[in-house]
């Protein structure tokens, strides 16, 4: 509001709001199915891997809603760990009459003992594995850690689940593991091969996969990023003029992730219609005039405003992303938000080479060279190395 606006009385200063998500966003949420919300969750022992991250925090909130009987959070990190063990602890407390038991866990999802013995310890019957490396130059100048803990870390826990009969496993993935030109997403599509794989090779275990686009307002997003360059008086800094991604928010793509999980048979890969694609410099835009600022150059003379930067795409990014690899190979599902991908697989055995394979690369040449080769052959889509040369013989990481 204006500062007349304020000062006559018409807007009082408890009126004002922060911008809301849905308002960046322009889209249209549609109501959740409380059948299969509940199919999975309620009266179950549920366990949600990264379970301090954006998605598995929420995760763990849609999660309560449904009344488990148990709820186990596992998490990498020790203070992410206590922050949403501190808020489901009060959550909890604030319902009288509810008794749902509580368990947090550090470990990684790499270690299949620690996890065959948590689910053993609790009988867990349902698996929402969140826990990944997911922001895009972290992991392309860090491709082994990034192989291992998304890759090889669904392939245990899902090993884990499956050895010690879990029904059900629903893994979240990511629109970067189509077609990807990165690590982090070729290191997300090994992990559907992985989940594909498994699925195929054994009844115990309801395997499913959940493949979506960005969320605003996760640790990752944009939309912080702007808010802070907002508060900074600007500019907000975007990559490329043309870029374009696809959004949703944290609670929908959470509820949209249970009630995929809910129809799976096994092996499915879902995806979720994210609505249109946006222009990330639409976004910013909309952002500073909801803010109530003017864009510079645009609304206002070139030397009042707030500034948009080009800053260049990072290694890695992609102008646009893709939520499926083939075109035609969709279907509609029952519910108007969740389709369903066929797309090519790999049997178990040839996975399972590549992990020991990996394994010994990890313990002593590191080989960058030789894990992107590895990439070609198995994801579609992304790129062939050069060829070698003295510069990229070795993973030069730290």
């Amino acid at each position: 509001p204006s500062l007349e606006e304020i000062t006559s009385g018409r807007i009082k200063l408890s009126d004002i709001k922060p911008v809301d998500v849905l308002d960046v966003l322009q889209r249209n949420t549609v109501k959740p199915d409380t059948s299969l919300l509940a199919k999975n969750t309620k009266d179950k022992v549920v366990m949600v891997t990264g379970a301090g991250g954006s998605i598995g925090s929420e995760l763990c909130r849609q999660i309560l809603k449904q009344q488990p009987k148990a709820l186990v959070l596992f998490e990498l990190s020790e203070f992410a760990l206590y922050t949403i063990q501190q808020e489901l602890i009060k959550v909890i407390e604030s319902q009288s009459g509810v008794n749902i038991a509580l368990h947090a866990h550090l470990g990684s999802v790499t270690n299949q003992i620690l996890l065959e013995n948590i689910c053993k310890k609790y009988l867990v019957e349902t698996i929402y594995h969140a826990a990944a490396y997911k922001h895009v130059p972290i992991v392309e100048s860090n491709q082994y850690e990034g192989a291992i803990n998304n890759f090889i870390g669904t392939y245990r826990a899902l090993k884990a689940a499956i050895n010690t009969q879990v029904r059900t496993f629903v893994a979240i993935s990511t629109d970067k593991a189509v077609r990807p030109t990165n690590v982090m997403g070729a290191t997300k599509r090994m992990a559907e091969l992985a989940c594909q794989a498994l699925a195929a090779s054994q009844t115990i275990t309801t395997i499913s996969m959940v493949r979506f686009g960005n969320v605003l307002g996760s640790s990752g997003s944009v939309v912080p990023l702007f808010n802070r360059q907002l508060a900074a008086g600007g500019p907000l800094t975007v990559t490329h003029p043309d870029v374009t991604r696809y959004f949703m928010t944290i609670p929908e793509a959470a509820q949209l992730v249970i009630q995929a999980g809910a129809m799976a048979e096994g092996g499915e890969v879902f995806v979720l219609d994210m609505g249109e694609s946006v222009k990330i410099v639409d976004l910013a835009k909309r952002m500073i005039r909801l803010s109530g600022h003017l864009v510079k150059g645009e609304d206002t003379d070139p030397n009042e405003g707030i500034a948009i930067e080009f800053v260049g795409l990072r290694p890695g990014e992609k102008l646009y992303e893709e939520l499926i690899i083939g075109g035609d190979n969709i279907e509609k599902t029952g519910h108007s938000r969740i389709m369903k991908a066929h797309e090519r697989s790999f049997n178990l055995a040839e996975l399972e080479m590549f992990i020991q394979q990996l394994l010994e690369q990890n313990k002593y040449e590191r080989d960058s060279y030789w894990l992107r080769e590895r990439f070609a052959y198995f994801v579609e889509g992304y790129p062939k190395p050069f060829p070698k040369n003295n510069d990229n013989i070795k993973d030069k990481q730290h």
